[in-house]
């Protein structure tokens, strides 16, 4: 987000927005893997009464867990150590809430290594017991991966096998509130949803058992609701950090026939002031493809991103080829979520810059 990105109360996305959104109260079981898996068939649940007026987000009490169905925080960044070696990196928790059962929660680590050119990745899953303290702000643990904030001042650690981060995460702009900050689905319920769309990294990252001290840049996501769908369909999501400190997210709907249903997105100006991207100011044109050796499933793979208002004309190109996630064994679905580039021009100006893109639904049928 993830999603980064649930929004499945449009149209169906992946297996993991089946798992996390559609179990309808059902008691999950632990398989003899030791992961979690739900009890199936799935049954749709009466939708979800709409809120005339919902309540504004609010900081800092809102970045902390609610009691709502869904909920994620969600970071992915770039990272530069003092020996040049670059990395990408995605960071991320599901929290599911279903009756009086004890929270799920799934969680995803990743790893894009520049100089091996290798994209590494680890999930897990736990009933229960994630929640670290009922005070302001979020504090989530399963096992050594951890998750902690508190008015943009945020902390995350994880280990996968070769890699190990420990990075501390000061946002430089305030919240960016997408849509104002909750997108109403009617009958379906809706969402609330914010970004700090850049923050700065401090930290280590211990590669193949070598510590290094880095830097760099983050953004995060946390989105929280009740809503509920069954549909097909997916969604191309992209975030951007420009090098004249301009940010934004745009997302893209996909329907049953891989048609644009809908668009949405978000422009950050440097002063940290947020603006609505109309639809008519988005156009995003697929420039290759790549198919998956492990999965044999195909993905887009590089874009141009046109924003007429903002005048930018971006080529978007991911920094691997191979960033794909096959989550099956926590969230049941396999998408795709990397580290990309920026290359273009803004007014006819250069312009370059960082971003993340995912893309999901394209596992229909596995």
């Amino acid at each position: 987000m993830s999603a980064r990105r649930f929004w499945a109360t449009v149209l169906r996305t992946s297996y993991f927005v089946l798992l996390l959104l559609l179990v309808a109260c059902g008691q999950p079981a632990a398989s003899d893997s030791g992961m979690v898996a739900w009890p199936g068939p799935f049954t749709v649940p009466t939708p979800l009464p709409t809120q005339s007026a919902p309540p504004p987000i609010t900081f800092p009490r809102d970045e902390a867990p609610h009691n709502d169905l869904t909920e994620w925080w969600y970071f992915t960044g770039h990272l530069k150590a003092a020996d040049g070696t670059a990395y990408g990196f995605e960071s991320v928790i599901f929290q599911s809430e279903r009756g009086d059962f004890a929270p799920l929660y799934a969680a995803h680590l990743a790893i894009t290594d520049h100089a091996r050119g290798a994209f590494h990745y680890d999930q897990r899953t736990q009933q229960g017991g994630a929640m670290q303290s009922s005070g302001p702000g979020f504090d989530l643990k399963i096992g050594d991966w951890s998750w902690r904030g508190l008015n943009g001042q945020d902390h995350i650690a994880g280990q996968i096998p070769d890699y190990a981060l420990t990075l501390d995460l000061t946002a430089t702009k305030p919240p960016a509130l997408h849509k104002g900050g909750y997108i109403d689905y009617g009958p379906a319920g809706g969402t609330y949803y914010y970004s700090r769309t850049r923050m700065t990294i401090t930290g280590t990252l211990v590669d193949h058992g070598a510590t290094k001290q880095v830097t760099g840049e983050a953004w995060f996501d946390h989105q929280w609701g009740n809503f509920l769908t069954v549909s097909t369909g997916g969604w191309n999501w992209f975030s951007a950090q420009l090098n004249d400190g301009s940010d934004f997210m745009v997302y893209l709907l996909r329907g049953e026939n891989e048609q644009i249903v809908g668009s949405l997105g978000t422009y950050v100006y440097p002063d940290g002031h947020a603006e609505n991207i109309d639809v008519a100011d988005i156009q995003v044109d697929v420039l290759d493809h790549w198919t998956s050796p492990h999965t044999g499933i195909t993905y887009p793979s590089g874009w141009r991103i046109t924003l007429p208002k903002y005048g930018l004309v971006l080529t978007c190109t991911p920094v691997l080829p191979d960033q794909e996630l096959d989550t099956r064994r926590s969230t049941a679905n396999i998408y795709w979520e990397g580290e990309t580039r920026y290359a273009g021009t803004q007014n006819g100006t250069p312009i370059a810059g960082a971003g993340y893109v995912e893309l999901t639904g394209y596992d229909q049928g596995r």
